[in-house]
Order: structure tokens, then C-alpha cells, then sequence
């Protein structure tokens, strides 16, 4: 069995990523981008993998075959995965990186509320404690909100990926004892909610409500 290492490896004598493993218990080519999870979802996977500490990586091991499966081409997922990062890191993040991140909440808000028909500014339970823990940054992010409109194809593209890379940045800089752990139950949790849009399983209390997506 490969054992887990930062970046990419050629094979599995060399070791494995996070989604390497995934695409070897998938059954697929070996590669760390594989059909069988959902892109923004592999994204952060790998981010934690990369980012998380040598010491700690093994602990994630559990967490591969739970991954494996989780595929969708709904715009929804892209949503949900942005919006779990977004609000798990801004409440710790340095000062500097809460406006961008508190920006990433109200897009990925307002992307789910379009696609739900829903009426513009809903927000989640999660969403609002999040903010309510920056309160300088919030109402920067929503004046910067207000004058600007995200296409679909722009929140896939750019604000989703984005929303994770500086969610996953600013745990790793956070000044707190155990940004691995936090890291690894952000990975764990959004897994948990993507397994819940996709295969209607129980979902965590404070997620907003979503309808199933279309499976890939």
C-alpha cells in the first residue's frame, strides 16, 4: 500500500498523495486528479495533503475511501465545498485574508440562493456566525458584494477554487495549536456534505439546505 507524501509521485512505489491513493482504491490510472471525485473536492484534498504536516498526514488515511465516489457536475457541490472552507477558516484567519475569504461566503451564498430560486442575501446559520466573528471584514466584503455579480461559469472557474486555496492558506498561517487538525476535520466535514447532496445521507446540523445534485 502506498503511503501518503506530499505532491504528485509516479507510481505507487513512490508514495502517494491523498488522490493518488483514492485513484489506486478506485481501481483507476493512477493519478491525483481521478474521475472518481469531484474536482473542487480532489482540490482540497490535495491541499491538506500538501499542507498538513508530515507527522500528522497518516491520520488521513481513513478519510481516502470516503472520497472515492463523490462526483457531480451539479454547480451546487462546487457551492457547498467553497462555502464549508470559507466558514471554517475565516473565523481563525489573519486579519489580512479575512476580507477574501468573507467575500468567498457571500459569493458562495449567492451562488446557492440563484440556484435554488431562492430570494438574494439567504444565508446560512453557519455563514452568519462566521461573519458575525469579523464583523470589520463583513461589511467590507458585503459593500464589495454589492457592485460586483459572479457568472456561473466564473464561480466554477475562479471563486470556488480561489475560496479553497485561501481557506486552506489561512488555517495553515492561523495562529492556533493545531491547524493540522483543523485542516483534517475540514476535509472530513466537507466530505461528509458532499456525501449528503450526492447520496441523501445525513448531513451536518448547521449546513444550509440544498436539493440532491445531478450525479456526473
Amino acid at each position: 500500500m502506498p503511503v501518503l507524501s506530499r505532491g504528485r509521485h509516479r507510481n505507487p512505489k513512490r508514495g502517494a498523495c491523498f488522490m493518488e491513493l483514492a485513484s489506486y482504491l478506485a481501481g483507476e490510472r493512477w493519478s491525483d486528479h481521478p474521475a472518481c471525485t469531484h474536482p473542487l473536492l480532489a482540490a482540497l484534498a490535495r491541499l491538506v495533503n500538501d499542507n498538513t504536516s508530515d507527522e500528522s498526514r497518516a491520520k488521513l488515511v481513513r478519510l481516502v475511501p470516503s472520497i472515492i465516489g463523490l462526483a457531480s457536475d451539479d454547480l451546487r457541490m462546487d457551492a457547498h465545498i467553497a462555502l464549508r472552507c470559507a466558514t471554517t477558516a475565516l473565523p481563525v484567519a489573519a486579519a489580512e485574508r479575512q476580507l477574501a475569504l468573507a467575500v468567498s461566503v457571500l459569493a458562495a451564498e449567492e451562488m446557492l440562493a440563484r440556484l435554488d430560486g431562492a430570494p438574494s442575501g439567504r444565508m446560512s446559520e453557519r455563514s452568519r456566525r462566521a461573519m458575525e466573528e469579523v464583523p470589520h471584514a463583513a461589511e467590507q466584503a458585503r459593500r464589495f458584494s454589492r457592485a460586483a455579480r459572479i457568472t456561473e461559469k466564473g464561480f466554477r472557474r475562479y471563486a470556488a477554487p480561489n475560496a479553497v486555496q485561501l481557506a486552506v492558506v489561512g488555517i495553515v498561517q492561523a495562529c492556533i495549536a493545531d491547524p493540522d487538525a483543523l485542516l483534517r476535520t475540514l476535509l472530513e466535514e466537507t466530505i461528509a456534505e458532499c456525501d449528503a447532496l450526492i447520496h441523501g445521507t445525513p448531513q451536518p446540523a448547521d449546513a444550509p439546505a440544498v436539493t440532491a445534485p445531478a450525479h456526473a
